[in-house]
């Protein structure tokens, strides 16, 4: 019999949440990002309910090529571009677009030889400090990239630090308008963060052809031509805890789910795991759950940012205790005893985040914060040795909260 852990993918969740992008941002084309590995869900297991995107973003070849494998005749953006010269083979085979960042990127598409001229997007460094050209650079990339044959069309993009912060978009928009004021093409500057947040905000004029269809409104808005939804997509809110993923309409995407393995009665002063941590203050039940490191879930949520991660026994909200090991975890069952009136049994739900079978929901945002990280890292650390179902029940909404 396999281990009671699994981790299941919602789908009609994530098109309700595709929906919810296309409802902040009505009149832009939206990329489905879908690098790493569509954020641990599985490219195969999110296709087809993100083909209703107008194009998906991957990180490298190997996803683009499954995607064409998976019969997506759409457009294809590579999000950092070629990695090296023979790259930009499979670009023209598979007729991907991709980001140019810097001169050796350029100099690759001089000595290309192809018969059917790349799209590229000309990616600008307006604050990020990753990638992409400084202000000062950006125009000359733009006049090299315009002079070759190798280049059909060029689209023009940046990306955002501070979209889900105090500090916003103000400065790197401003910087975006300066640079590309005069200069053609469709535009693409928001991620998740700035679509939910900043969607409207102004962009400024354009004087350069526009490439969409005629009365496009949103070419005077950051969402402009084209959106990159990412994290909103997968159910997490960009910007929590300011704002949660149901305040922003976002349904979980990824439930991970185990069962109680056994139940531990303790009397005060007895202590739970390595290290012995945990100490009990009181007589208490103890419930050792199928679920550690090893199955990606994060060892910190022990609780060494403050209390231990919250968890749903049967519906109901409690925590872990103790530390996390590589195949168990132990939790807190009192609250559960005090919501039912009794002590539940070895075999009860446990839900490490997303939605229980009594409805009652564990945003992933909260289990990554009371684990000093981000949604973003618990999804993408799921484990290869937990098994993964794919449903396709609709979508429910509701408060996002447990019991």
């Amino acid at each position: 019999m396999p281990r009671p852990i699994k981790a299941t993918i919602h789908v009609n969740a994530l098109r309700h949440n595709l929906g919810r992008i296309r409802v902040c941002a009505p009149h832009s084309r939206v990329w489905a990002v879908v690098k790493a590995n569509a954020y641990g869900h599985g490219l195969a297991r999110v296709f087809d309910a993100l083909r209703g995107a107008d194009g998906f973003a991957a990180l490298d070849l190997d996803e683009a090529k499954r995607l064409r494998e998976m019969g997506w005749r759409g457009p294809i953006l590579l999000l950092e571009g070629a990695f090296e010269l023979r790259d930009l083979e499979w670009c023209s085979r598979l007729d991907l677009w991709h980001t140019v960042h810097c001169d050796e990127q350029i100099d690759w598409l001089a000595t290309h030889k192809t018969q059917v001229a790349h799209r590229v997007f000309l990616k600008l460094n307006s604050g990020m400090n990753r990638l992409g050209f400084a202000p000062d650079a950006f125009r000359s990339a733009w006049t090299r990239l315009n002079a070759l044959t190798q280049v059909d069309e060029i689209s023009l993009m940046t990306h955002f630090s501070d979209a889900d912060g105090a500090r916003g978009i103000a400065q790197q928009v401003a910087c975006f308008d300066t640079v590309t004021a005069d200069l053609a093409g469709a535009r693409t500057l928001c991620n998740s963060a700035a679509i939910l947040r900043h969607a409207n905000a102004p962009l400024g004029a354009r004087d350069g052809p526009h490439t969409e269809a005629p009365g496009d409104t949103q070419r005077g808005h950051v969402a402009a031509d084209w959106v990159r939804a990412g994290i909103a997509l997968y159910g997490s809110a960009p910007d929590f805890p300011e704002c949660t993923a149901a305040q922003w309409g976002l349904l979980p995407t990824m439930t991970l789910s185990s069962k109680l393995l056994a139940i531990q009665s303790l009397r005060a002063g007895d202590t739970v795991g390595y290290g012995s941590t945990f100490v009990a203050p009181e007589a208490m039940g103890v419930g050792v759950v199928a679920c550690g490191y090893a199955d990606g879930y994060p060892r910190h949520a022990s609780g060494s940012f403050g209390e231990g991660a919250p968890v749903l026994v049967n519906g109901v909200r409690t925590r872990v205790i103790g530390r996390v090991s590589m195949d168990m975890l132990t939790v807190d069952l009192r609250p559960v005893c005090e919501a039912t009136g009794v002590m539940p049994m070895a075999g009860a739900e446990v839900v490490l985040w997303g939605r229980s079978a009594t409805g009652a929901v564990l945003p992933v945002d909260e289990v990554a914060q009371a684990s000093g990280t981000i949604a973003y890292e618990l999804l993408c650390a799921l484990a290869p040795r937990v098994p993964v179902t794919v449903v396709d029940e609709p979508a429910v909404a509701g408060d996002g909260q447990a019991a």
